[in-house]
Parts: structure tokens; C-alpha cells; sequence
């Protein structure tokens, strides 16, 4: 497998199937029933890997004092070796926890740790803040099927603000409600999976800020088997519109995602609304898991066109604008796609209108190389009536200008007209008044007389 594969690979962790590994893992003491605490210490020293599996016939965990699980978390902390570190299925609860994380403050060799099925709650996360701050070599954490629940997760991103962490695993803790400042947010965060809670609308309001802030790292989201609905994909698909990092989103198995949600997914990978819009897509999202829903003609195709965008996104994943242009070519300027995409996004009108005609020939001339002489011939038939149209449009106003024109001019003369007659009768009314004035003047001198 090449490193492209392994990329691929990487980024489909937590969106399909399950990453859990546990099958695999094998605790450093097997099932020998005369294991000693001493045995435990002697293998922190000698091993790279402390994995202890609360399950089966392993007892003896369940039978270290809290002395013990404070000095393993002591022997721990020193150990310059050890990297990986992994109790799961019961091996751990919040008392436990309290005396392993006085010991375990701090570390500068562990890398991975994995502390998933033990039920936990956010007692024990508190318990850890201390050694979240000061694991200066900390690059992924698997708290998975724990109780975490809201107040659990919250704190434990802000006690990972300042850390080195890649990876973080949350699934299956309950977790509802996020609250993510811009002031506690990872730095190096690449991978979040919080695959198996109850995040809702609001909850996605929570996570806009690891995505919308400029300086985004988080590269994979994993929202599988969630209560999402078409609220929270719009909120996302907003907050994702400007984005450059995320390559893959998982929102698998929430039931309250209908069409018009899968629609506005559709959208953000590929707005088919105008070639302005379409360059203006995501072209960063080279995944999108989604439940297809009931088998149907619409259902496959808003598939289709979802995945023929994050196709493009992934083979131009080092240039946005190559994405773009392909984008524009394959379904704008191809007849066939573009009316399917439109009637999936409900717009009607004709591409041709936005290309300038003095680009004409080198866009049919795009259309012919990459689609074929029938694509070429649709394109040509419909540029040339959308031309005509535009020169018939064209001679209408100029049409309805002038005679607009004309009208105006006679309003004009008729208003002159009236001005000039209202003028006349005024000299008129004044000689008048002046005769009028005489006639008085020589009545009076008769009668004087």
C-alpha cells in the first residue's frame, strides 16, 4: 500500500466500521494467576506497552490498593520508555483513577493512551487534568465508553489547550451539549471522533468554533450514530463553507437527517446555482459518510453527484482552484449532470447567460475536447438561442427607451404650452386692472364737480 492508500485509510477511522482494537490487545501479565504487584512495577520498567485488561481472570487489578495504583502512576510518570499505555474493560473507575493520576502527573514519554470501557465518569476527567497539562509527548487519548457526558468532555478540552494532542476518542460517552471557546481549543488537533453520543443541533453549534477559526487543524470529524438532524447539518455545512482542513465528515446513522439535509451537503461540496458558486464550493472535503435512506432514484443521486464532488476535492487535494475548474467543466458544462444537479438544488436558468460571448468559442471548444460532439452540439444550440435571447431583450429596451423618450418630449412641449398661456393671461388680468383704475379716477372728478 502506498502512502496515498495509507492517507486514505487514516481518514476513514471512526466513519466506517469501528477502530476499536481491543480484540487484539493482550494484557503484559497473559492470565497467570500468581501475577504480583511486583510483577506489574518490574514490567512499567522493562516494557514500552502497559496494557491491563480488567476483564476475565485477571483479579488482581481489582485487588490493588490505592497505594498501588498510585505507585504504578508514579513508576509511570518516570519511566523515559514507556509510550503506550492502556486499561480498558473495567480495569479502571473515578477511585482508581483519583490515586493512579496523583502519582501519573505528568509525563514526557507517553504518546498514546487509551483508557476506553471503564465507565468513568467526569471525576475521573478531573482527575487527569493534571497530567493532560504537563504530557509534553501526548499525541492521542481514547476515553471511549466512558461517562463522560457534557461536563466531562468540555473539561477535558480545555485541559488540552496548550497539549501536543492529534487524536482524541469520545465515543459512546453521552456527551450532548459542547462548549468550545476560541481561547481552549487544541492547537494540533487533527482527528476528533465523537462517534455514539447524543449531540443534537446544539451540539454542532459547539463544534463551529473548531472549524470556522482560521487557524483549523482538525482534519477528520467523526459524528456517526448522533441525533443530528437538518438543523445540524445546516449549521455545520455553514461553518464549513470557508473551511481548508476538514477532508473527512462522518455523520452516518442520524435518523433525523432527511433529503434536504443530504441536499444541503450536496450544496456545500458543489452549488450548482452559478459558475461563481460552484468555484466558491468546498473543495477540501474528500469524505462524506452518510446514510443513503430508503433505496430511490433521488436518494442514489444525491449520492452520486456528493461523492462525484468529493472525487474531484480528493484527486486536486493540493489546489483548490483545480478542483474548482473541474468542478465547472464536469457538471456545468456538461447538459446531463447539470440539469440533474439542478433539479436536486431547484434552479432554473441557463449557465450560458453568466459566460461572456467573446469567451464563447473557448468554452465550446472546452465542450467538445472534454464531452464529445453531441455535448458540443447541445451546448452551441443553447448559447445560441441564450444570445439571441439576449439580443432580442437587447432591441426590446432599446425599443422601449425610445419610445419612453418620445413621450417625454411631448410631455414636455405640452408643458410649455401651458406655461406660455398661464403668461399670457397675466399681462391680460394687468391691463385690466389698470383701465379699471382710470375708469374710478374719472368718475370721481365728474362726481366732485
Amino acid at each position: 500500500m502506498d502512502s496515498d492508500d495509507d492517507s486514505d485509510f487514516e481518514s476513514r477511522e471512526g466513519f466506517v466500521g469501528s477502530e476499536d482494537d481491543s480484540d487484539e490487545e493482550r494484557s503484559a501479565f497473559s492470565d497467570e494467576d500468581d501475577t504480583t504487584f511486583s510483577d506489574i512495577m518490574r514490567a512499567v520498567h522493562q516494557n514500552y506497552t502497559l496494557i491491563l485488561n480488567g476483564s476475565g481472570e485477571e483479579n488482581w487489578i481489582q485487588n490493588m490498593s490505592n497505594g498501588d495504583w498510585e505507585q504504578l502512576g508514579r513508576g509511570s510518570s518516570n519511566n523515559s520508555t514507556l509510550d503506550t499505555v492502556r486499561f480498558y474493560e473495567g480495569a479502571l473507575n473515578d477511585h482508581k483513577m483519583r490515586h493512579l493520576f496523583r502519582g501519573l502527573s505528568r509525563s514526557s514519554a507517553i504518546k498514546e493512551m487509551k483508557l476506553y470501557d471503564n465507565g468513568f465518569s467526569v471525576l475521573g476527567v478531573r482527575s487527569m487534568v493534571p497530567f493532560l497539562q504537563n504530557a509534553n509527548n501526548l499525541k492521542a487519548l481514547d476515553l471511549g465508553s466512558n461517562n463522560l457526558q457534557s461536563e466531562g468532555f468540555n473539561m477535558l478540552i480545555r485541559a488540552l489547550r496548550n497539549s501536543p494532542i492529534e487524536r482524541l476518542t469520545c465515543c459512546n460517552c453521552s456527551i450532548a451539549s459542547i462548549q468550545i471557546d476560541t481561547e481552549h481549543i487544541p492547537q494540533h488537533l487533527t482527528y476528533l471522533n465523537l462517534n455514539s453520543n447524543i449531540i443534537d443541533a446544539d451540539g454542532c453549534r459547539g463544534l463551529v468554533e473548531l472549524l470556522q477559526r482560521e487557524d483549523s487543524t482538525l482534519s477528520s470529524l467523526c459524528l456517526n450514530n448522533n441525533t443530528i438532524d437538518d438543523e445540524g447539518v445546516a449549521i455545520l455545512v455553514d461553518a464549513l463553507q470557508n473551511n481548508t482542513s476538514l477532508t473527512a465528515l462522518g455523520l452516518l446513522d442520524n435518523d433525523g437527517i432527511s433529503r434536504d439535509g443530504k441536499i444541503l451537503l450536496l450544496k456545500l461540496v458543489n452549488d450548482i446555482s452559478s459558475i461563481k458558486a460552484t468555484l466558491q464550493s468546498n473543495h477540501t472535503l474528500k469524505y462524506i459518510y452518510i446514510s443513503t435512506g430508503e433505496p430511490s432514484d433521488l436518494n442514489q443521486k444525491i449520492q452520486t453527484n456528493v461523492e462525484m464532488a468529493t472525487d474531484i476535492n480528493g484527486k486536486n487535494q493540493y489546489s483548490t482552484e483545480a478542483a474548482g475548474r473541474e468542478k465547472v467543466l464536469r457538471t456545468q458544462l456538461h447538459s446531463g449532470t447539470r440539469a440533474v444537479l439542478c433539479r436536486l438544488q431547484d434552479v432554473n436558468h441557463s449557465v450560458h447567460r453568466e459566460i461572456n460571448p467573446l469567451h464563447l468559442p473557448e468554452v465550446l471548444s472546452l465542450i467538445g475536447r472534454h464531452h464529445g460532439q453531441e455535448e458540443l452540439y447541445v451546448a452551441l444550440s443553447s448559447s445560441i438561442m441564450t444570445l439571441f435571447s439576449t439580443v432580442n431583450m437587447k432591441k426590446s429596451i432599446q425599443q422601449e427607451r425610445a419610445y419612453h423618450a418620445a413621450k417625454v418630449e411631448e410631455l414636455d412641449a405640452k408643458l410649455a404650452a401651458m406655461e406660455g398661456s398661464a403668461a399670457g393671461n397675466e399681462g391680460y388680468n394687468d391691463i385690466n386692472h389698470r383701465s379699471s383704475k382710470r375708469r374710478r379716477k374719472w368718475w370721481g372728478l365728474w362726481g366732485g364737480a
